[in-house]
């Protein structure tokens, strides 16, 4: 009779592996992008469906950009080009 035996550790580990590619900057790629308040549907991208800024480390957004799509989203709000929040319920 064949003998059934268990995997690895070693084999286990190398089935799970997931590589994930690392998020760039949109901005620090393309230098023609800008970051505008007037510009909402460049905006929305980085806001989540409540009306939340999403963090760098799901849009990959460099320090010094996110720093300037804060104010630029936080900007777009205050002229109501964007929602604070979704509609309740």
């Amino acid at each position: 009779m064949a003998r059934v035996t268990k995997p690895t550790k070693t084999q286990d580990i190398q089935k799970k592996r997931v590589y994930t590619r690392k998020r760039v900057c949109r901005f620090c790629q393309d230098s023609n992008i800008t970051i505008d308040y007037k510009n909402p549907k460049l905006l929305k991208y980085f806001i989540t469906e409540r009306g939340k800024i999403m963090p760098r480390r799901m849009t990959g957004t460099c320090a010094n950009h996110q720093r300037k799509l804060k104010e630029a989203i936080n900007m777009a709000r205050h002229i109501a080009l964007l929602p604070f929040t979704t509609l309740s319920r």
